[in-house]
C-alpha cells in the first residue's frame, strides 16, 4: 500500500469552438482554465473514507430557513457524492478488464473554487481529480489510457443523473488547448473521439464574464436533442455547422486569424440561440452575450451557460469598455489564465497514435 498522500488538481474549462455539438457527433475546441480548479486528496488510512466538505456538503444549519434558503440556492448535493461515483465506476472498469487492485484503503476529501451554476465543469472536475488520485495510489496509471478516462468520468456523473457529453472531461483529462473530433466513424471505430493537443501560445487573450448569483441560468427543458434523433433538418444542418465552426477554428487559430476568430465564436452563440432559444438559454446568460457585444466584442457561452468567453479583438481600449460594460450590468468579468496541457510521461505511454 502506498502510504504517501496524493494530491491531484483539475481545472474549470471553457468550451471556446463546437459546443454544443459533441454529443451530435460534432468537433470542439477547448481549454483549461487557469483561473478555476478542483483538488482532490487521498490519505492512506484503516477505512476507506469519503469525507464530506464542511461547506459544500453541509448537514448542519442554523435553522430550516437557512436550510431552505440553501437548498433553493445550491441544491440537494455536494461534492461527496461525486467521490462516492467515481470510485464504483473506477472499481468495476478495474474489474471489467481484470487489473488487479492492491489492497490498502484511503481517506478522499476535496477542495474547489469553481463557481457554481457557471457552466465551467466543476463536477467533472473533482471526479477527474479523484480519477487521478486512485489511478497514483494503485499505481496503474498505465494500463487505463489517456483517450478512456473521459469515459471513466462521464460514467460517474452518468450514475448520478447529470446529463452531460464528452467535450469537457476529455479537456479536462488533458488539459492545456484540444481540438476534439467526435465524428460517427470514430465513436464507432475507436469507442472515443479523436484528440489533438494544440499549442495554448495560439491564443489571444481572453477574458471571462460570469454572474456571482445566477437566478436565471436557462431551467426549461430542451428539445434539441429529441428533435436531432427525430431527424429534423434545421437542428441537423445547425449542428453540423457548429461542428464546423470547431474544425474551422483550428485552422484560424494555427494561422492566428483572431478576426476570423471573433467571426466564428459569434456565429457559433448565434446559432445555438437559434436552435434552443432564449427561454432555455436564461436571460441572465443572454445579458452577458449582451453585454459583451455592446462593445464589439466576441462572446459565447463557455459550456451551457452560466459564463461566457469574450474576445477584445481591438486590444486593450476595448478591454476597458467590455469591462466597464459588465460591472455596470453586475457581472464579474477578469482575464483568461489558460492552463497548458497536465499529461505526465506515464500518460503519454498510454496514447494510441
Amino acid at each position: 500500500m502506498a502510504e504517501r498522500v496524493i494530491e491531484h488538481r483539475t481545472y474549470a474549462r471553457v468550451g471556446l469552438m463546437g459546443n454544443p455539438s459533441d454529443v451530435y457527433f460534432g468537433r470542439a475546441i477547448s481549454f483549461s482554465l487557469g483561473n478555476f480548479w478542483a483538488s482532490v486528496r487521498l490519505e492512506p488510512s484503516r477505512d476507506l473514507v469519503i469525507r464530506p466538505h464542511p461547506v459544500h456538503d453541509l448537514v448542519s444549519f442554523d435553522s430550516i430557513d437557512h436550510l431552505v434558503n440553501r437548498l433553493e440556492n445550491e441544491g440537494y448535493y455536494g461534492g461527496a457524492r461525486l467521490l462516492l461515483s467515481i470510485c464504483k465506476v473506477f472499481r468495476k472498469y478495474c474489474s471489467d478488464k481484470q487489473i488487479n487492485l492492491k489492497g490498502g484503503n484511503f481517506t478522499l476529501s476535496y477542495e474547489t473554487n469553481i463557481p457554481r451554476q457557471t457552466g465551467l465543469s466543476g463536477s467533472s472536475a473533482i471526479i477527474c481529480a479523484a480519477l487521478n488520485c486512485l489511478l497514483d495510489f494503485y499505481q496503474i496509471r498505465h494500463l487505463v489510457s489517456v483517450e478512456i478516462r473521459p469515459q471513466l468520468i462521464l460514467k460517474a456523473e452518468n450514475e448520478l443523473g447529470i446529463v452531460a457529453g464528452l467535450q469537457d472531461r476529455v479537456a479536462q483529462v488533458y488539459g492545456g488547448l484540444i481540438y476534439m473530433d467526435f465524428s460517427k466513424e470514430y465513436m464507432d471505430k475507436l469507442g472515443h473521439g479523436k484528440y489533438s493537443p494544440m499549442d495554448v501560445g495560439l491564443l489571444p487573450p481572453l477574458h471571462l464574464i460570469y454572474a456571482e448569483n445566477p437566478s436565471d441560468s436557462g431551467k426549461v427543458h430542451s428539445s434539441v436533442r429529441k428533435r436531432w434523433l427525430n431527424g429534423e433538418q434545421f437542428i441537423i444542418s445547425s449542428m453540423e455547422e457548429v461542428a464546423n465552426i470547431a474544425r474551422r477554428g483550428r485552422a484560424v487559430l494555427m494561422e492566428k486569424n483572431y478576426e476570423e476568430l471573433a467571426r466564428l465564436m459569434n456565429r457559433n452563440f448565434d446559432l445555438r440561440r437559434q436552435m434552443f432559444g432564449d427561454d432555455v438559454l436564461g436571460s441572465v446568460n443572454i445579458k452577458m452575450i449582451e453585454a459583451a457585444r455592446s462593445v464589439g466584442a466576441a462572446a459565447k457561452f463557455t459550456g451551457s451557460g452560466g459564463a461566457v468567453v469574450a474576445f477584445c479583438p481591438e486590444g486593450p481600449a476595448q478591454v476597458e469598455l467590455l469591462e466597464d460594460a459588465c460591472r455596470r450590468a453586475g457581472f464579474i468579468v477578469q482575464p483568461i489564465t489558460v492552463v497548458p496541457s497536465v499529461l505526465r510521461d506515464g500518460d503519454l505511454e498510454t496514447l494510441s497514435s
